[in-house]
């Protein structure tokens, strides 16, 4: 059976509205509640390298949904994340940083509701803050995290 053309531009938007997926290592899992079918819900903890500034590492945990829905890719994670950014290794700066910019987005549920890593130059205090939240197409949830890294004052952030 041929597909028609609307479906073929409905499958087109939702490919848009889900974005390129993050790059995450996931480095842990806990279960938080069994389930008899499917996964169990879990909380998993997951690393995100700042791309655009070498030698920081985001970790961040959050709730992923199981059972049955949670397993075909149906089931909307909680809102709920916490972070936590590193120095990990020399901090670089190839190039000029925003003063905001969105380093990762991560589906959490089937098609509209994201989870969102921005970066915010603080020059004034020469750190990087760093804000989880979630979001979705019509109402998106006040819950955030914060954390910020101190950049030694000898090496100044580039700004564009």
């Amino acid at each position: 059976m041929p597909i028609r053309r609307p479906c073929l531009t409905l499958a087109a938007t939702l490919l848009l509205a889900c974005g390129p997926a993050a790059m995450a290592e996931q480095l842990g899992e806990v279960d938080t509640a069994f389930k008899l079918i499917g996964p169990d819900h879990k909380i998993v903890v997951e690393a995100y390298d700042d791309p655009a500034v070498p030698g920081i590492t985001c970790f961040v945990s959050r709730a992923k949904t199981g059972g049955v829905r949670g397993a075909l890719g149906l089931a909307e994670d909680k809102a709920e994340a916490s972070i936590a950014c590193r120095q990990v290794g020399p901090i670089q700066f190839p190039k000029p940083l925003p003063r905001q910019d969105e380093l990762f987005s991560e589906r959490i549920s089937l098609v509209f509701k994201r989870l969102r890593v921005v970066r915010i130059v603080d020059a004034r205090r020469n750190a990087l803050v760093y804000l989880t939240y979630s979001d979705r197409l019509i109402d998106g949830s006040p819950q955030n995290a914060v954390t910020a890294v101190a950049v030694d004052r000898a090496t100044p952030i580039p700004l564009k």
